[in-house]
């Protein structure tokens, strides 16, 4: 017998779409202004503390399924086809090169800078590691939003002129710069991951001058948004937008603002960039499933790259860096300025370092696997 498909009927296909839009305004950074009422509501029913609690337990163990595999799908994205896109004909020169500097001479200088931290038992140099890691995780942060940005408004049919985009992505590295020289710090002695060094002080005029600087780029940038949207009429970058500012204002400027939603920002930074590997990925993968390809199906590649990334995020960030303390720090060195887990802290910032260079190779039009982003239906808001 041959069975007939049905229609969607109309209403159902309209409430899929909506419901979608819904998820995807949460995933990209819609769900932050939530959490404000969330910690004000845990805050006023059982207390600061009990709620700082509560709310950090959750997060530290929640890292397991959301922050580490957002870097370690990093890799398993970048490493993918390594021989046709360093030597083949997989990218074009420029961005071969990249790829090159990113997954060649990137890790191998952050080795050596870190392993020669750890054999001179030098917690000055190993702080300057992090301190670099410190310094471009904004630049991390800002990047995605303008690349989420930009995609998803593309996704609605949005494009954005040569000025239009110079005038977002001057916010994005104000909103870095601000970030980052804010609060004045005069150099002073912290400890990071049992690493105790001294902060490399920040000129005293530099916390002002940058907010100066973010403020008139946020003036830029409205008046940008305002002309095109009287040009056009019609602008839907609601999401696009929220997910830009979030990047910004609420992850990098202001996240500490809350003493419950600070815990959530990386979170919240991992969900986005999740969902713009499932898009990638699970595009390709229905894709490939079909004709003239025909293979295994989506949801079991899709599956493979989740447990894939959960177990190398363990890898990375538990198991290799537990071992490599159990077994390389004498007792005796534990009571130093390395602290205990020196060989943790070198590697977390070895991979956070290099996650943002294979990001920026990655999620180039440079890279064909990007038109995968836009494939997906539009979305009204």
């Amino acid at each position: 017998m041959t069975s007939i498909a049905q229609p969607v009927p109309l209403a159902e296909s309209r409430a899929r779409v909506k419901a979608t839009a819904v998820a995807e305004f949460l995933l990209v950074g819609g769900a932050t202004p939530l959490l404000f009422l969330v910690s004000w509501l845990l805050q006023r029913t059982i207390g600061l503390s009990s709620a700082d609690l509560a709310v950090g337990f959750l997060f530290f163990y929640g890292a397991h399924v959301i922050n580490d595999p957002h870097f370690s799908v990093t890799y398993l994205l970048f490493y993918e086809k390594a021989r046709a896109r360093a030597f083949g004909g997989e990218f074009a020169p420029l961005q071969r090169a990249r790829y090159l500097v990113a997954g060649l001479l990137v890790p191998l200088a952050l080795v050596v800078w870190a392993g020669t931290a750890l054999a001179t038992r030098s917690a000055y140099s190993l702080g300057l590691l992090i301190q670099s890691m410190f310094l471009l995780v904004g630049w991390h942060y800002v990047k995605q939003g303008f690349g989420v940005m930009t995609v998803l408004a593309a996704r609605r049919g949005v494009r954005f002129s040569a000025r239009e985009r110079l005038a977002i992505l001057a916010h994005c590295y104000a909103g870095w710069a601000y970030a980052w020289a804010s609060p004045y710090d005069p150099g002073k002695e912290v400890e990071e991951k049992g690493v105790v060094y001294t902060t490399i002080a920040h000129p005293h005029g530099l916390e002002r001058l940058t907010l100066l600087v973010f403020l008139a780029s946020a003036v830029w940038l409205f008046g940008v948004l305002a002309r095109k949207w009287r040009r056009e009429r019609h602008l839907p970058i609601l999401t696009p937008l929220v997910a830009l500012l979030s990047s910004i204002w609420i992850w990098s400027v202001y996240s500490s603002i809350d003493p419950l939603v600070v815990y959530a920002v990386p979170a919240l930074h991992s969900v986005q960039y999740l969902y713009f590997v499932w898009l990638l990925k699970g595009n390709e993968a229905r894709e490939r499933e079909g004709p003239p390809w025909f293979e295994r199906a989506a949801r079991v590649r899709i599956g493979i790259l989740a447990v894939s990334a959960l177990g190398l995020g363990w890898l990375l960030f538990h198991g290799a860096p537990a071992a490599l303390d159990d077994f390389l720090v004498p007792r005796r060195s534990r009571f130093t300025a390395l602290g205990a887990t020196p060989y943790f802290a070198a590697l977390f910032a070895v991979v956070n370092i290099h996650h943002y260079f294979m990001d920026y190779v990655i999620w180039r039009r440079d890279n064909r696997q990007t038109r995968y982003l836009l494939e997906t239906g539009r979305a009204d808001s």
